[in-house]
């Protein structure tokens, strides 16, 4: 069990089961969520090009803006086309 702390006013640390590591990305589709701050799409750029040289599929994604959490469509659409997801944290 693994405990995840959210940084969104949770009031009690949720412990939540790991996920299984795939043991390739070729062929998956990744997220690239960009939440907005400066420089999180020149991070991003890169890793696109990394995942793509593995052979996965790249979705990018981009939240309004870094001071609030992701719209809930957001999240939704994110989950129902990715397999995996990385987010961009930059300053």
């Amino acid at each position: 069990m693994t405990t995840v702390l959210d940084p969104t006013s949770e009031a009690k640390p949720a412990d939540r089961e790991k996920t299984t590591r795939p043991e390739s990305l070729a062929g998956l589709t990744v997220g690239l969520l960009d939440i907005k701050k400066p420089r999180g799409d020149v991070f991003l750029d890169h890793i696109e090009g990394r995942l793509t040289a593995l052979g996965a599929k790249v979705n990018r994604y981009a939240k309004p803006t870094f001071a609030k959490p992701a719209p809930v469509d957001l999240r939704h659409e994110i989950a129902a086309s990715c397999d995996a997801v990385i987010e961009a944290l930059a300053d």
